[in-house]
């Protein structure tokens, strides 16, 4: 499976901008070859306008879903859509669909794990459930930025195996290495591949920094990008899953009967 992160420049509370400019980036992916294209974290609008969020966000997905939808079914193309700004009746989430080669939305994941430093809780709603969904015959999965730092989350979603986790994040340069550091131990501890999608951008005083990459169950990384825009493309060997995970049969050994996780 060859993986294009697509380490996007946005353009703060101008979704137009932003939806020409993510499909263009989209077809060179699938010009490239790859099998899956992915975006970063709320594309659709930036990290966040607070006063007219609810107007620049995409109504219940419906602009998404038919750009990003006819697009794969065009390409032939996997699209791990990012984020967007999600309007529901109930408020705005940050919300991720996933489309596969058909077109067809296979997952929709709203972010658990809402970043209160920068008080994006109070902008936005927490979404309630996690999101595993199959492309190309490998099981993935998919969580937003901040929902890295909570490693249950991902564990939910791992216990019965994953193949692939994508991550969609706007992270700020300030703290690049946590971000190498946290994706990493997620491929290791979930012997996984973890395919992150970083922004590349400067917003509100805030420089996102980029540094998207493909990492497989060992912790190596396969591709890593700078801090400049652009396409990372790896491509990745899931045969080697089954042997790393008889040879350190982490999930076998476990002892749930003991963890206490509230």
């Amino acid at each position: 499976m060859k993986i294009a992160c697509i380490q996007m420049e946005m353009v703060m509370a101008d979704p137009d901008r932003n939806y020409i400019h993510a499909v263009k980036e989209v077809r060179e992916a699938a010009a490239n070859g790859a099998d899956v294209a992915v975006l970063p974290e709320t594309w659709n609008v930036g990290f966040f306008p607070r006063e007219d969020l609810a107007d620049l966000a995409d109504r219940d997905g419906c602009r998404t879903r038919e750009v990003f939808g006819s697009l794969a079914r065009e390409l032939g193309i996997n699209i791990v859509a990012g984020s967007v700004a999600n309007l529901r009746s109930d408020g705005v989430y940050n919300t991720c669909l996933v489309f596969n080669r058909k077109g067809e939305c296979v997952a929709e994941y709203d972010k658990t794990h809402l970043f209160s430093p920068m008080e994006e809780d109070l902008f936005f709603r927490k979404g309630d459930h996690v999101s595993t969904f199959m492309l190309d015959g490998l099981r993935c999965g998919v969580i937003i930025c901040y929902d890295v730092r909570f490693p249950e989350l991902t564990r939910t979603m791992t216990v019965g195996g994953l193949d692939v986790l994508f991550m969609v994040s706007q992270w700020p340069l300030v703290r690049v290495s946590h971000l190498e550091a946290l994706t990493a131990a997620r491929a290791i501890e979930n012997q996984m591949f973890v395919a992150c999608c970083n922004s590349a951008e400067k917003s509100a005083g805030t420089v996102y920094g980029g540094h998207s990459a493909v990492i497989d169950p060992w912790g190596v990384r396969l591709a890593q990008m700078d801090a400049e825009p652009g396409i990372l493309y790896a491509t990745i060997d899931p045969s080697i899953l089954d042997g790393i995970r008889k040879s350190i049969n982490v999930f076998a050994d476990r002892r749930p009967e003991l963890y206490k996780v509230n």
